[in-house]
């Protein structure tokens, strides 16, 4: 009962909005408009990003996004994908808000078109024009805990370090940093890029991560739909996992059974 009324009490909390689900996905990358819907009902997630620059969210001569997922029931987080400096990040958002409205946010500012890092001195110049402005901005960074203060302290509404490289699918890379960002931050930590599986999922949230962002471990494999499902059940389990608090490690053997009373 006591593990039960714990759970309620753990709010996903975004700035002044709770989602339901800690896991994030994406809306590109899949084959059609019909399987990305099929696939966020699977993934459970309440929280989408729509990269502005690529998926049609306004032109209704085209399929248009919003025909299949209500954005009465979900909310869609614009990104800026693609784009590779603040001032082409800046315009995407500010269009974002004009056309839709959108004050939540997710910025990215690439570096290089091979590794898709970020631009940190770029992004941490958007993330203060940005908040200045009256966005709340969800960050995609760099693993580096010294940045990832400075983007806090810059007003960013969520930090978002890369696991690894975006779509590579390598899984966590350094969770010696990603563990030191989550320490330091008051503001939620959410892993950004290169999980490929439900099961690394489950590690970040074990970890302590407040949640994780996931499009190409879904939209790449052979299933989608029910990859999605196990990357919903793997952030619940990991998320648990982690209020639970794990037994502490021991280097002896103990047993697990009463070593009193033997016959």
């Amino acid at each position: 009962m006591e593990a039960v009324n714990l759970r309620k009490k753990d709010n996903f909390k975004v700035h002044n909005k709770i989602f339901k689900s800690r896991l994030i996905v994406g809306t590109g990358k899949y084959k059609n408009f019909i399987e990305t819907a099929k696939a966020i009902e699977a993934s459970g997630a309440d929280l989408v990003t729509v990269a502005v620059r690529r998926v049609n969210i306004y032109d209704k001569k085209k399929p248009i996004l919003t025909d299949y997922l209500n954005p009465k029931k979900i909310t869609f987080l614009p990104n800026t994908a693609g784009c590779f400096n603040s001032d082409q990040a800046l315009r995407t958002l500010r269009l974002a808000r004009e056309m839709g409205g959108w004050k939540l946010v997710k910025l990215e500012v690439l570096g290089d078109k091979k590794t898709l890092f970020p631009n940190m001195i770029e992004t941490i110049k958007s993330t203060k024009i940005l908040v200045k402005e009256g966005f709340q901005v969800m960050v995609y960074c760099t693993d580096d805990p010294l940045l990832a203060k400075i983007l806090e302290e810059s007003g960013a509404t969520a930090i978002m370090p890369l696991a690894s490289p975006i779509g590579s699918g390598l899984g966590i890379q350094n969770k010696t940093n990603i563990s030191l960002i989550i320490k330091q931050s008051k503001v939620p930590v959410i892993i950004d890029a290169g999980l490929g599986t439900a099961s690394e999922a489950a590690i970040a949230m074990e970890m302590g991560c407040d949640g994780v962002l996931v499009n190409s471990a879904i939209a790449k494999s052979k299933n989608p739909i029910l990859m999605a499902k196990a990357f919903k059940d793997a952030v619940i389990a990991g998320r648990n996992s982690f209020l639970a608090v794990r037994m502490k490690k021991n280097y002896l053997a103990s047993p697990s059974s009463p070593s009193k009373g033997l016959i």
